[in-house]
């Protein structure tokens, strides 16, 4: 079983390419994020074509997450239980579903912006609502995941130049924190350690070339409980897939499953 998580950056820009790489890479389950659509725009009939069930939570042109699936789709949550406000609305940032034999979560973590901004605090409250959330599914017998844009580097190594961001949002000691209290829930990341490709980031920015560069952070990660990762045989990050014209500024992370 294949399952891969994307920051699209609009799924509606990146249509063309999404649906190319669902046939070329025979993903099961999707979780994607940044649809960047209302859930009337959502591509649905196409992603039908190609066998693909769709949940969505979208409400317009920022945020929104969505997961694809083509074993099953059931028990659907649309949004994150007692999640936080932001400016008095709840974003579109979360959805679950199971999956076959797997539940996941499809998370678009807010961004934080900067460390003395209200989003920021909002931020580390939303990491609060998604532990509680997620905790009776990590405990359980079920093989579970939690994927999607965390935007938070777990590490320095998951940046290119941790000098730079210091100060930043994105490594600061409570949002990395949140993602180790995340963890203790029973979860652990896929990526091996030691890594099996050198520096394998995940998002590189538009600017500065810094794709060519690879200078870039690794933010798009795979959280899974004991059942699932016993199962990972392979994960790593398709980096092809963000080359080339119209491309997202977010590369897809594959796990493989032998379920």
């Amino acid at each position: 079983m294949r399952i891969a998580t994307w920051n699209v950056n609009s799924i509606t820009a990146r249509l063309p390419r999404l649906l190319a790489w669902l046939e070329s890479t025979g993903t099961d389950v999707l979780c994607i994020q940044e649809t960047k659509c209302t859930l009337e725009q959502f591509p649905a009939d196409a992603l039908r074509e190609l066998g693909y069930e769709s949940a969505v939570n979208a409400t317009g042109r920022w945020n929104g997450v969505a997961l694809l699936s083509r074993v099953g789709l059931a028990d659907v949550v649309t949004g994150l239980p007692d999640g936080p406000d932001y400016e008095g609305v709840q974003e579109p940032r979360a959805i679950a579903a199971t999956c076959g034999p797997v539940r996941v979560w499809s998370v678009y973590v807010p961004n934080g912006r900067e460390v003395t901004h209200d989003h920021y605090a909002y931020k580390l409250r939303w990491f609060e609502a998604l532990q509680k959330a997620v905790a009776a599914d990590a405990a359980g017998a079920l093989p579970f995941a939690v994927l999607g844009d965390f935007n938070v580097a777990p590490t320095d190594e998951d940046v290119w130049d941790p000098a730079l961001f210091e100060g930043a949002t994105h490594v600061t000691p409570a949002e990395r924190a949140a993602l180790a209290t995340l963890r203790a829930e029973g979860l652990s990341d896929v990526m091996p350690r030691p890594l099996k490709y050198d520096r394998p980031y995940t998002f590189w920015d538009y600017r500065e070339l810094r794709f060519p560069k690879n200078r870039g952070m690794r933010i798009d990660l795979v959280y899974g409980n004991a059942p699932f990762t016993s199962a990972v045989k392979d994960s790593y990050v398709d980096r092809e897939e963000r080359k080339g014209k119209g491309a997202s500024d977010h590369a897809p992370v594959v796990v493989d499953l032998d379920l």
